[in-house]
């Protein structure tokens, strides 16, 4: 088969995957919190509900990466599969609190791992920088379409048939990712990722310079996700603006954000990722210091259209270099610690700045964190100065596509 023929059907597997398990996932959060609403739960056993989505991948991010490099792509995927099942099954079985609980965290944790899995199996098929970086690029589109497919399904079933047949059909919504899923070629595991201790700790790979710049760029990035999702509202609501206006601001955010990565497989091939990335968080800087300036909702959705453009384009060259200064045989443990950053983030983005913008403006928060981000762009100026060491070889890549 012609290598790029198999690249592109493994790569539309990967994103038919990604949509059925995301998709059910974040079907299952939106559904959730509505029917424990439903049954008379009080905001905060909601806001409960909510962290467990994420509070599970702090713990599970790390062995998932490191399940995932011993047991390679199909087991994994297909467990990730059964629990996503099951936890949307439960809920549909048994729709009360307790059981809500525990299919959060069933749902949480099996798409996050799978999230590790598909991203390590992705990386794996490329070749060279350029090509990891189209794979990339593609591959972060898949979670934007997810998130439409998802609730979009759940509130047309719980409209029409109730919360049953919500979860219901979210759990076959996740059974179908294993018909796209079964299409992936498999072949054997390297013999590093064999003869690999499972004694060493993930921490390990923090030894590496080039790994604490790239996670602590990569966290700036991803608050400034979580940042503007929490605070805009707030500044909104401060402008006087309507709610249907500011839902309108974050979807436009969303959009750009998706857009931006379905033009970044035209020029990544002439862009370097560091590049991309220290731009980025330089119109990062500059957006979240003008925010708090604009008083109407245009030139608000300007900044937020903006913002998703830049934002958007610097995960997929995040990801890039993650898997060229990782050795092949524990990417799925580097892309656990990447996990591990985003859902600390996730979890006190929040408390911390619902705390700064109570005690000094809400302004203030935009300003501390694009003064931090700013600062965090030296990080991203030197990764110029690294290479790759570990691009997958013939020696250690799984993905070879067949004769």
């Amino acid at each position: 088969m012609n290598p790029e023929i198999h690249l592109n059907r493994t790569l539309l597997c990967l994103i038919c995957v990604q949509i059925c398990l995301n998709g059910s996932m974040a079907g299952v959060r939106m559904a959730a919190p509505l029917q424990a609403l439903r049954m008379g739960q009080g905001a905060a056993a909601v806001g409960v509900l909510l962290a467990l989505f994420a509070m599970v991948m702090l713990f599970l991010s790390i062995p998932a990466g490191r399940y995932a490099d011993r047991h390679n792509f199909k087991h994994p995927v297909a467990l990730c599969m059964g629990f996503m099942v099951l936890g949307a099954g439960l809920a549909a079985a048994w729709p009360i609190f307790p059981v809500l609980c525990v299919s959060a965290m069933l749902c949480g944790g099996a798409n996050g791992t799978a999230v590790i899995v598909l991203q390590r199996h992705a990386g794996r098929l490329a070749r060279d920088p350029a090509q990891l970086k189209l794979v990339f690029s593609w591959i972060a589109i898949a979670p934007s379409i997810a998130n439409f497919v998802g609730p979009f399904m759940a509130g047309l079933a719980i409209d029409h048939a109730g919360f049953r047949v919500c979860f219901a059909l979210l759990a076959v919504l996740a059974a179908c990712s294993w018909l796209a899923a079964r299409q992936v070629v498999e072949p054997p595991l390297s013999e590093n990722a064999k003869k690999h201790d499972a004694q060493d700790s993930a921490w390990d790979l923090l030894g590496d310079s080039r790994m604490r710049l790239l996670l602590l760029v990569n966290w700036l990035l991803s608050s400034c996700w979580d940042v503007h999702a929490f605070v805009l509202p707030v500044l909104g609501h401060e402008r006087g603006i309507s709610a249907s206006m500011i839902g309108t601001i974050l979807g436009l955010f969303a959009v750009a954000a998706t857009a931006v990565r379905l033009f970044l497989p035209v020029v990544v091939a002439r862009v370097k990722e560091w590049a991309v990335i220290l731009g980025a968080m330089a119109a990062t800087a500059i957006l979240f210091g003008v925010y708090p300036l604009t008083q109407s909702s245009w030139t608000m959705a300007v900044c937020s259209i903006l913002l998703g453009f830049s934002l958007g384009g610097a995960q997929p060259m995040i990801m890039s270099m993650l898997h060229q200064i990782t050795p092949a045989h524990r990417h799925g443990e580097a892309l656990g610690l990447r996990m591990v950053s985003i859902n600390v983030s996730n979890i006190l983005t929040p408390l911390v700045f619902g705390t700064v913008g109570a005690a000094i403006g809400v302004a203030s928060v935009f300003w501390i964190v694009g003064a931090v981000v700013a600062s965090g762009t030296r990080a991203a100026w030197r990764l110029r100065l690294f290479g790759a060491a570990w691009l997958p070889g013939p020696s250690e890549t799984e993905t070879a596509p067949p004769p």
